[in-house]
């Protein structure tokens, strides 16, 4: 893909009057924190900006929503600039999809290796531990200094994509970045709060279910488990309660590749995967249209949960067997 500079997205942001900014489905930190701390430098500069959602926040995010998220896809009608942060592709807002290429100019800034360019502006840093550090950079080149609220918000995007400064995206830019939002007088213990330890009783239930169903696969080197809607109806549990699953299964100690599998429909079933060192996640999930980051990806397969999971374990399997060697 050709990629745009932030030079180029800073002047077309500095030159609009009304902009739109789309976070993915599934919203983790790292998007609703960019979205947020861009959303209020915009405002900030006397321009007209909102974040369009298409579901539901999670509740241990919610805190980062300053009033500028909506659901009303006419709350701005043929913005100037339509901005998606932290989406691959157009699968990622897609309900949205129509409204996002409504914009005089559309814009995506990604730091996905498997990203798309479906904008007419584009910027993937690879390179970069999450989209919120881009969005810090894109901020100084406008010359806009983050409030403290979007500094906290920027600050959530960096510490939630790199595990605490635990996953090997992590580098120096990371920790530099978050010297300077501590400048700004961010309350970091209150943001780590509101993340890790505001958690509802019932994901401590549903993550037990899901536990006690875990799987050893490819020699004991990549390990599944799953969660149905029924698990979740037990535990009285809703899906943003498995956030961080994935994570856990890979600390399990000679497990290089965790897979998690959720079952999202009767015909479909959403994974996520994670690994250590060597395995390609985002090449694993690239054969099912998916995507993400070496270490951290996902995709979608249309089949039942345990016919999905099948289809998973041999393709999990047979690139053990192929790659195992190499190592």
């Amino acid at each position: 893909m050709k990629n745009d500079t932030l030079k180029d997205i800073g002047g077309l942001l500095s030159s609009a009057e009304s902009v739109l900014i789309f976070p993915h489905i599934l919203m983790d930190g790292d998007t609703l924190g960019s979205a947020v701390a861009l959303s209020r430098a915009l405002r900030a500069a006397g321009k007209a900006a909102h974040i369009v959602l298409e579901d539901k926040i999670p509740a241990y995010l919610k805190f980062l929503d300053d009033g500028s998220c909506t659901y009303d896809l006419s709350v701005l009608n043929r913005p100037d600039i339509c901005i998606a942060v932290d989406c691959a592709d157009t699968g990622r807002f897609v309900r949205r999809k129509e409204k996002f290429f409504e914009g005089r100019t559309t814009i995506s800034v990604d730091h996905h290796k498997t990203s798309e360019a479906f904008a007419d502006i584009n910027f993937m840093d690879k390179a970069a531990a999450a989209t919120g550090e881009i969005i810090y950079d894109l901020l100084g080149i406008m010359k806009i200094a983050p409030d403290k609220l979007a500094g906290e918000a920027l600050y959530a995007a960096i510490i939630t994509d790199t595990g605490n400064f635990q996953y090997s995206n992590t580098n120096a830019r990371s920790h530099l970045i978050t010297v300077d939002l501590y400048s700004l007088g961010i309350d970091h213990d209150y943001v780590s709060m509101m993340l890790y330890q505001n958690t509802r009783i019932e994901k401590f239930r549903i993550s037990g279910k899901i536990l006690n169903n875990i799987k050893l696969i490819a020699g004991g080197e990549a390990v599944m488990a799953y969660v149905t809607r029924e698990m979740l109806k037990e535990a009285g549990a809703l899906m943003e309660d498995t956030e961080g699953v994935s994570e856990m299964l890979r600390n399990i100690s000679g497990v290089e590749l965790s897979i998690f599998a959720k079952e999202a429909g009767r015909n479909e079933t959403k994974f996520s995967m994670r690994s250590k060192k060597w395995v390609d996640a985002a090449e694993l999930s690239a054969k099912y249209r998916g995507g993400g980051h070496a270490r951290a990806a996902g995709c979608t397969i249309g089949a039942p949960v345990f016919e999905a999971m099948k289809m998973m374990e041999n393709d999990v399997e047979e690139y053990f067997a192929g790659r195992g060697a190499e190592q």
